[in-house]
């Protein structure tokens, strides 16, 4: 986590220096007013979406865990880790979290994955919005094109995590 704080924060101060130097100290209140409003909306959804992730890591226990979203689990672990992707709510700051502790505490790398995609990719709690603004056959269409990807993602992600280590990498 030290790297990218450190590009964030190297790219967060130049911005902040071009921004003063091109356009005055009242363009650079403005972004630092804005990303502390930012800052206090997110702040709550991001605490309780880290307090979730370790008391998930430290409450569910380890052999459940291999067992049903382990890297011994197979397609059932793939597959669980697909449509709690889907069915999964909120943003990044939710599933992120979430995933990275399921993973610290013994899911697999395949699992994570498809988890992660079918996020990405399914999205139940967005159809709504989507139907809305798209209408019924754009999405149908978008949802039966990328049906097959976050299985089909876990599997190439287990793979690769079988195959090769980290040093080899």
């Amino acid at each position: 986590m030290l790297i990218p704080t450190l590009i964030m924060a190297l790219l967060a101060v130049s911005l902040v220096i071009v921004g003063y130097k091109y356009h005055g100290a009242s363009m650079c209140g403005k972004g630092l007013r804005s990303a502390g409003i930012m800052t206090l909306e997110v702040l709550p959804l991001l605490l309780f979406a880290f307090i979730v992730a370790g008391m998930i890591s430290e409450l569910l226990p380890r052999e459940l865990l291999a067992r049903w979203v382990g890297e011994q689990s197979g397609m059932r672990g793939i597959f669980i880790g697909t449509v709690a992707g889907g069915l999964s709510p909120g943003g990044p700051y939710v599933s992120l979290p979430l995933a990275a502790a399921l993973l610290k505490s013994g899911a697999g790398v395949g699992t994570m994955v498809a988890y992660l995609t079918g996020w990405s990719l399914w999205a139940v709690a967005r159809l709504p919005m989507e139907v809305g603004i798209l209408g019924w056959k754009l999405t149908a269409i978008r949802w039966v094109s990328t049906f097959f990807f976050p299985p089909l993602a876990g599997l190439l992600a287990q793979f690769i995590a079988n195959r090769f280590t980290p040093l080899s990498l």
